[in-house]
Protein backbone atom coordinates (compact mmCIF):
# COMPACT_ATOMS: atom_id res chain seq x y z
CA UNK A 1 0.00 0.00 0.00
CA UNK A 2 1.71 3.58 -1.09
CA UNK A 3 1.23 6.71 0.74
CA UNK A 4 2.27 8.80 -2.00
CA UNK A 5 -0.34 12.05 -1.36
CA UNK A 6 0.95 14.61 1.12
CA UNK A 7 0.14 13.81 4.61
CA UNK A 8 -3.06 15.66 6.23
CA UNK A 9 -1.53 17.71 9.21
CA UNK A 10 -3.73 17.87 12.04
CA UNK A 11 -3.39 21.29 14.37
CA UNK A 12 -3.93 20.22 18.40
CA UNK A 13 -3.33 22.01 21.68
CA UNK A 14 -0.51 20.37 23.29
CA UNK A 15 -2.41 18.93 27.03
CA UNK A 16 -2.70 15.44 27.22
CA UNK A 17 -6.49 15.79 26.85
CA UNK A 18 -6.18 17.85 23.99
CA UNK A 19 -3.79 14.98 22.71
CA UNK A 20 -6.00 12.65 23.51
CA UNK A 21 -8.94 13.20 21.78
CA UNK A 22 -6.96 14.44 18.91
CA UNK A 23 -5.69 10.87 18.81
CA UNK A 24 -8.65 9.29 18.67
CA UNK A 25 -9.82 11.37 16.15
CA UNK A 26 -7.14 10.74 13.93
CA UNK A 27 -7.23 6.93 14.58
CA UNK A 28 -10.96 7.15 13.24
CA UNK A 29 -9.51 9.08 10.55
CA UNK A 30 -7.09 6.22 9.49
CA UNK A 31 -9.12 3.70 9.76
CA UNK A 32 -11.14 5.44 7.22
CA UNK A 33 -8.34 5.93 4.78
CA UNK A 34 -5.92 3.77 6.35
CA UNK A 35 -3.31 5.06 2.69
CA UNK A 36 -3.59 8.39 3.53
CA UNK A 37 -0.63 9.52 6.00
CA UNK A 38 -1.42 11.80 9.11
CA UNK A 39 0.54 14.59 11.32
CA UNK A 40 -0.23 15.72 14.46
CA UNK A 41 1.27 19.21 15.18
CA UNK A 42 1.23 20.84 18.50
CA UNK A 43 0.37 24.29 18.42
CA UNK A 44 0.58 26.57 22.01
CA UNK A 45 -2.60 28.77 22.38
CA UNK A 46 -2.63 31.81 24.60
CA UNK A 47 -4.95 29.83 27.06
CA UNK A 48 -2.32 26.62 27.55
CA UNK A 49 0.49 30.20 28.55
CA UNK A 50 -1.47 32.20 30.56
CA UNK A 51 -2.33 29.93 33.50
CA UNK A 52 -2.02 32.41 36.41
CA UNK A 53 -5.01 34.58 35.65
CA UNK A 54 -8.51 33.70 35.88
CA UNK A 55 -10.12 32.78 32.65
CA UNK A 56 -13.01 35.55 33.07
CA UNK A 57 -9.70 37.80 33.56
CA UNK A 58 -8.10 37.43 30.30
CA UNK A 59 -10.70 39.07 28.40
CA UNK A 60 -10.88 36.82 24.74
CA UNK A 61 -12.99 34.52 23.25
CA UNK A 62 -10.26 32.82 21.06
CA UNK A 63 -8.37 31.82 24.44
CA UNK A 64 -7.51 28.19 23.46
CA UNK A 65 -8.18 28.47 19.34
CA UNK A 66 -7.06 31.36 17.96
CA UNK A 67 -3.61 30.23 17.42
CA UNK A 68 -4.64 27.09 15.50
CA UNK A 69 -6.79 29.27 13.55
CA UNK A 70 -4.41 31.35 12.07
CA UNK A 71 -2.20 27.81 11.41
CA UNK A 72 -4.97 26.68 9.29
CA UNK A 73 -5.31 30.12 7.71
CA UNK A 74 -1.56 30.22 6.80
CA UNK A 75 -1.91 26.48 5.58
CA UNK A 76 0.36 25.17 8.25
CA UNK A 77 -2.67 22.26 9.10
CA UNK A 78 -4.95 21.18 6.79
CA UNK A 79 -7.37 20.95 9.70
CA UNK A 80 -7.68 21.75 14.06
CA UNK A 81 -8.87 19.50 16.56
CA UNK A 82 -11.03 21.37 19.14
CA UNK A 83 -13.18 20.84 22.11
CA UNK A 84 -16.71 22.88 20.61
CA UNK A 85 -17.23 24.33 24.03
CA UNK A 86 -14.10 26.11 23.57
CA UNK A 87 -14.95 27.67 20.15
CA UNK A 88 -15.86 31.22 19.91
CA UNK A 89 -19.78 32.22 18.40
CA UNK A 90 -18.05 33.25 14.95
CA UNK A 91 -15.44 31.27 13.36
CA UNK A 92 -12.91 33.54 11.39
CA UNK A 93 -13.58 34.14 7.25
CA UNK A 94 -12.95 31.51 5.26
CA UNK A 95 -13.21 28.73 8.24
CA UNK A 96 -15.78 26.49 9.09
CA UNK A 97 -16.57 23.03 10.49
CA UNK A 98 -15.43 19.90 8.30
CA UNK A 99 -16.53 17.75 11.09
CA UNK A 100 -19.02 17.89 14.19
CA UNK A 101 -18.47 14.43 16.09
CA UNK A 102 -20.74 12.23 17.90
CA UNK A 103 -21.17 14.28 21.42
CA UNK A 104 -20.41 11.87 24.53
CA UNK A 105 -21.56 13.14 27.59
CA UNK A 106 -22.24 17.07 28.23
CA UNK A 107 -22.68 17.05 32.00
CA UNK A 108 -20.43 18.35 34.46
CA UNK A 109 -19.07 15.65 37.12
CA UNK A 110 -18.79 16.39 40.71
CA UNK A 111 -15.46 14.82 42.65
CA UNK A 112 -14.78 14.89 45.68
CA UNK A 113 -12.72 12.43 48.14
CA UNK A 114 -15.44 12.70 51.18
CA UNK A 115 -19.26 13.59 49.97
CA UNK A 116 -21.07 11.92 47.55
CA UNK A 117 -22.84 15.17 45.86
CA UNK A 118 -23.00 18.53 45.94
CA UNK A 119 -25.68 18.80 48.33
CA UNK A 120 -24.05 16.72 50.75
CA UNK A 121 -21.12 19.30 51.24
CA UNK A 122 -20.49 21.25 54.56
CA UNK A 123 -21.47 24.56 54.98
CA UNK A 124 -18.97 26.58 53.46
CA UNK A 125 -16.82 23.84 51.52
CA UNK A 126 -14.62 25.07 48.90
CA UNK A 127 -15.05 23.98 45.78
CA UNK A 128 -13.05 24.47 42.63
CA UNK A 129 -13.78 25.59 39.11
CA UNK A 130 -12.65 27.67 36.23
CA UNK A 131 -15.91 28.35 35.01
CA UNK A 132 -18.29 31.90 35.15
CA UNK A 133 -20.88 29.28 34.33
CA UNK A 134 -20.34 26.74 37.40
CA UNK A 135 -19.61 29.28 40.08
CA UNK A 136 -23.09 31.17 39.22
CA UNK A 137 -25.14 27.85 38.58
CA UNK A 138 -23.24 25.90 41.88
CA UNK A 139 -24.10 29.46 44.06
CA UNK A 140 -27.55 28.93 42.61
CA UNK A 141 -28.09 26.21 44.28
CA UNK A 142 -25.96 26.18 47.26
CA UNK A 143 -25.22 29.74 48.01
CA UNK A 144 -23.18 29.03 51.13
CA UNK A 145 -20.51 27.29 49.37
CA UNK A 146 -17.04 29.26 48.68
CA UNK A 147 -15.97 29.03 45.08
CA UNK A 148 -11.57 28.70 43.95
CA UNK A 149 -10.53 29.12 41.17
CA UNK A 150 -9.58 26.22 39.50
CA UNK A 151 -6.41 26.45 36.48
CA UNK A 152 -4.22 23.79 35.02
CA UNK A 153 -4.51 20.39 33.30
CA UNK A 154 -6.87 17.88 34.52
CA UNK A 155 -3.92 16.07 36.22
CA UNK A 156 -3.54 19.06 37.87
CA UNK A 157 -7.01 19.89 39.26
CA UNK A 158 -6.85 16.30 40.27
CA UNK A 159 -3.85 16.27 42.62
CA UNK A 160 -4.75 20.01 43.94
CA UNK A 161 -8.12 17.77 44.69
CA UNK A 162 -5.99 14.84 46.23
CA UNK A 163 -4.02 17.57 48.46
CA UNK A 164 -6.83 18.78 49.76
CA UNK A 165 -7.03 22.24 48.34
CA UNK A 166 -10.56 21.73 47.59
CA UNK A 167 -13.57 19.90 48.97
CA UNK A 168 -14.88 19.28 45.32
CA UNK A 169 -13.87 20.22 42.01
CA UNK A 170 -16.47 20.20 39.07
CA UNK A 171 -15.10 19.21 35.53
CA UNK A 172 -16.67 18.34 32.14
CA UNK A 173 -17.31 14.66 32.42
CA UNK A 174 -16.70 14.06 28.71
CA UNK A 175 -12.76 15.07 29.41
CA UNK A 176 -12.46 12.48 32.15
CA UNK A 177 -14.23 10.42 29.76
CA UNK A 178 -11.93 10.95 26.96
CA UNK A 179 -8.70 10.13 29.10
CA UNK A 180 -10.08 7.21 31.24
CA UNK A 181 -10.83 8.48 34.73
CA UNK A 182 -13.96 8.00 34.67
CA UNK A 183 -13.72 6.11 38.40
CA UNK A 184 -12.53 9.72 39.88
CA UNK A 185 -16.23 11.01 38.89
CA UNK A 186 -17.99 10.88 42.41
CA UNK A 187 -21.56 11.52 40.14
CA UNK A 188 -22.69 13.04 37.31
CA UNK A 189 -24.33 16.89 38.21
CA UNK A 190 -27.80 16.85 36.61
CA UNK A 191 -28.46 18.81 33.34
CA UNK A 192 -31.37 19.95 35.34
CA UNK A 193 -29.11 21.32 38.01
CA UNK A 194 -26.17 22.54 35.83
CA UNK A 195 -27.04 23.42 32.29
CA UNK A 196 -24.11 22.18 30.50
CA UNK A 197 -21.77 24.42 28.12
CA UNK A 198 -22.64 25.30 24.53
CA UNK A 199 -20.78 22.22 22.77
CA UNK A 200 -19.72 20.61 25.76
CA UNK A 201 -18.78 17.22 25.26
CA UNK A 202 -18.40 17.62 21.53
CA UNK A 203 -15.33 17.97 18.98
CA UNK A 204 -15.48 20.30 16.36
CA UNK A 205 -13.12 19.68 13.30
CA UNK A 206 -12.21 22.99 11.74
CA UNK A 207 -10.97 23.38 8.34
CA UNK A 208 -10.81 26.20 5.38
CA UNK A 209 -14.06 26.18 3.45
CA UNK A 210 -13.00 25.78 0.60
CA UNK A 211 -11.32 22.77 1.15
CA UNK A 212 -14.33 20.59 -0.38
CA UNK A 213 -11.81 17.56 -1.10
CA UNK A 214 -11.07 17.24 2.71
CA UNK A 215 -14.36 18.48 3.74
CA UNK A 216 -15.54 14.95 1.32
CA UNK A 217 -12.68 13.12 2.81
CA UNK A 218 -14.11 13.61 6.40
CA UNK A 219 -17.75 13.53 5.70
CA UNK A 220 -18.46 9.96 7.07
CA UNK A 221 -16.87 10.67 10.45
CA UNK A 222 -19.47 13.98 10.90
CA UNK A 223 -23.03 13.16 13.45
CA UNK A 224 -25.99 14.97 12.38
CA UNK A 225 -28.00 14.57 15.28
CA UNK A 226 -25.52 16.60 17.38
CA UNK A 227 -24.61 19.23 14.52
CA UNK A 228 -27.97 19.87 15.11
CA UNK A 229 -28.04 20.27 18.80
CA UNK A 230 -24.71 22.26 18.63
CA UNK A 231 -26.23 24.98 15.82
CA UNK A 232 -29.19 25.67 18.12
CA UNK A 233 -26.74 25.94 20.96
CA UNK A 234 -24.68 28.35 19.15
CA UNK A 235 -26.88 30.25 17.59
CA UNK A 236 -27.91 31.05 21.10
CA UNK A 237 -24.19 31.93 22.35
CA UNK A 238 -23.81 33.64 19.51
CA UNK A 239 -26.97 35.82 19.98
CA UNK A 240 -25.92 36.47 23.36
CA UNK A 241 -22.38 37.56 22.19
CA UNK A 242 -21.30 35.09 24.93
CA UNK A 243 -17.75 33.67 25.80
CA UNK A 244 -16.60 32.49 29.12
CA UNK A 245 -16.49 35.57 30.92
CA UNK A 246 -20.23 34.97 30.58
CA UNK A 247 -22.60 32.85 33.39
CA UNK A 248 -24.65 31.53 30.16
CA UNK A 249 -25.56 27.69 29.28
CA UNK A 250 -27.13 25.94 26.70
CA UNK A 251 -28.00 22.24 26.05
CA UNK A 252 -29.67 20.71 23.49
CA UNK A 253 -30.50 17.09 22.29
CA UNK A 254 -32.63 15.40 19.85
CA UNK A 255 -35.91 14.19 21.91
CA UNK A 256 -39.39 12.71 21.17
CA UNK A 257 -38.78 13.44 17.29
CA UNK A 258 -38.02 17.19 18.18
CA UNK A 259 -34.98 19.29 19.21
CA UNK A 260 -35.00 20.27 22.98
CA UNK A 261 -32.93 23.18 24.80
CA UNK A 262 -32.60 24.06 27.97
CA UNK A 263 -31.00 27.47 28.47
CA UNK A 264 -29.99 29.95 30.94
CA UNK A 265 -28.21 33.31 31.87
CA UNK A 266 -27.05 34.46 35.73
CA UNK A 267 -25.88 36.98 37.91
CA UNK A 268 -22.65 36.52 38.86
CA UNK A 269 -23.41 35.45 42.53
CA UNK A 270 -26.22 33.01 41.11
CA UNK A 271 -28.80 35.07 42.81
CA UNK A 272 -30.59 35.66 39.83
CA UNK A 273 -31.02 32.84 36.87
CA UNK A 274 -33.23 33.60 33.73
CA UNK A 275 -33.62 29.95 32.58
CA UNK A 276 -35.65 28.79 29.48
CA UNK A 277 -36.95 25.39 27.64
CA UNK A 278 -37.63 25.51 24.13
CA UNK A 279 -38.10 23.22 21.45
CA UNK A 280 -37.73 23.14 17.18
CA UNK A 281 -38.34 20.86 14.32
CA UNK A 282 -35.13 19.34 13.22
CA UNK A 283 -33.36 20.78 10.92
CA UNK A 284 -30.67 23.34 10.88
CA UNK A 285 -33.09 26.71 10.26
CA UNK A 286 -35.02 26.00 13.07
CA UNK A 287 -32.95 24.94 15.45
CA UNK A 288 -30.53 27.87 14.77
CA UNK A 289 -33.95 30.19 14.29
CA UNK A 290 -34.80 28.33 17.66
CA UNK A 291 -31.44 29.83 19.60
CA UNK A 292 -31.37 32.73 18.57
CA UNK A 293 -35.53 33.20 19.83
CA UNK A 294 -34.38 31.61 23.48
CA UNK A 295 -31.67 33.89 23.76
CA UNK A 296 -34.16 36.82 22.97
CA UNK A 297 -36.77 35.62 25.25
CA UNK A 298 -33.48 35.80 28.04
CA UNK A 299 -32.75 38.89 27.39
CA UNK A 300 -36.05 39.86 27.19
CA UNK A 301 -36.43 38.20 31.08
CA UNK A 302 -33.26 40.16 32.73
CA UNK A 303 -30.50 38.68 30.97
CA UNK A 304 -29.33 42.30 29.20
CA UNK A 305 -29.08 43.67 32.28
CA UNK A 306 -27.59 41.08 33.79
CA UNK A 307 -24.94 41.24 31.02
CA UNK A 308 -24.69 45.12 31.13
CA UNK A 309 -23.44 44.77 34.87
CA UNK A 310 -20.89 42.21 34.08
CA UNK A 311 -19.50 44.83 31.08
CA UNK A 312 -19.49 47.51 33.47
CA UNK A 313 -18.22 45.57 36.22
CA UNK A 314 -14.53 45.06 33.68
CA UNK A 315 -14.92 41.09 33.11
CA UNK A 316 -15.99 41.65 29.46
CA UNK A 317 -13.83 42.99 27.22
Amino acid sequence: MTRNKPPIRVGTRGSLLALTQTRQFIERLRALRPEQAVEEVIIKTKGDIIQDVPLSKIGDKGLFTKEIEQALLSGAVALGVHSMKDMPGRLPEGLGFGVITERVDARDAFLSLHWPDLHALPEGARVGTSSLRRRAQLLRLRPDLTIGDLRGNVDTRLRKLQEGGYDAIILAAAGLTRLGKDGAITCHVPVEEMVPAVGQGVLAIEIRDDDDALRDLLAPLHHGPTALAVAAERAFLTALEGGCQVPMAAHAAVRGGRLRMEAMIASLDGRTVYSRSSDSALTEADARAMGVQTARALLGMGGAEILKSIKEGGLLP
